[in-house]
């Protein structure tokens, strides 16, 4: 006997109708039906963490994030309009100038989740004034390169080195600004971990701050994942619209 295929009901996002199933959170049902909601920190393989709040929808007019918000019939999802569009913007212009990001130089460009996101949104400067923090970078590992001016503290690799390698490599540490990562052995150096490059803490960073040694720039310029399709874009045709 097959299995009864789970129950949908539905939403609204931005006036149009949405299947979920129960149980989904807006962002869940929203990438599953190829709608794009904006997200730094969410990731399929792990629960929801809010921190980055990109996400930030309006539910019946009042504001909530879609990656913890629960889907429910007959709800009213306001995504894509001017006023979360800038309130997003406003948040990744601070992410920018809040660390050192140099897209030109960096290994991560044109793979790089938030570099395509500030794309996606129309960044096309800082806006504010850099901070150009004095931040260092750990090369003691010998297969992993550790970034910390790029890191946007969106943890999913203390989530994956915890819940997926069961390892704890990484933790969090400090308040508001001061805020950081950190690399929980004594010395506080990668190379004093059990860190190795196959897992999924080495690559789970959606930006330039855990690259792998000697493999910068195998993939050249141009050929990169968000090179030929904008975020949005790959959205839709991995979960909504039709495989090319």
């Amino acid at each position: 006997m097959s299995e009864a295929t789970p129950s949908t009901e539905h939403f609204t996002l931005d006036g149009k109708d949405l299947p979920f199933t129960p149980g989904d959170t807006i962002l869940q049902a929203a990438t599953r039906a190829g709608r794009y909601i904006p997200h730094l920190c969410w990731h399929p393989e792990f629960a929801a963490h809010g921190s980055c709040r990109l996400c930030t929808v309006k539910v019946h007019g009042r504001a909530g994030a879609a990656c913890t918000l629960r889907a429910s019939s007959g709800m009213e999802v306001e995504s894509n309009s001017e006023e979360l569009n800038a309130h997003r913007l406003t948040l990744l212009q601070l992410l920018f100038v809040e660390g050192n990001h140099f897209c030109p130089s960096c290994e991560k460009s044109g793979n790089c989740l938030l570099q395509a996101t500030a794309y996606e949104m129309g960044m096309v400067g800082p806006h504010f004034e850099e901070f150009y923090p004095d931040r260092p970078v750990d090369a003691s590992h010998a297969d992993i390169l550790l970034d910390f001016n790029r890191c946007i503290l969106c943890e999913l690799c203390v989530r994956a080195s915890r819940d997926v390698d069961g390892k704890d490599v990484f933790s969090m540490g400090g308040h508001g600004i001061a805020t950081h990562l950190l690399v929980n052995s004594a010395s506080g150096k990668l190379v004093d971990t059990d860190m190795v490059l196959a897992d999924r803490a080495a690559a789970i960073c959606p930006v330039g701050a855990i690259l792998p040694k000697r493999q910068g720039f195998v993939i050249p310029v141009g050929q990169r994942r968000f090179d030929q399709q904008s975020v949005s874009e790959q959205v839709y045709v991995k979960h909504g619209g039709e495989e090319t």
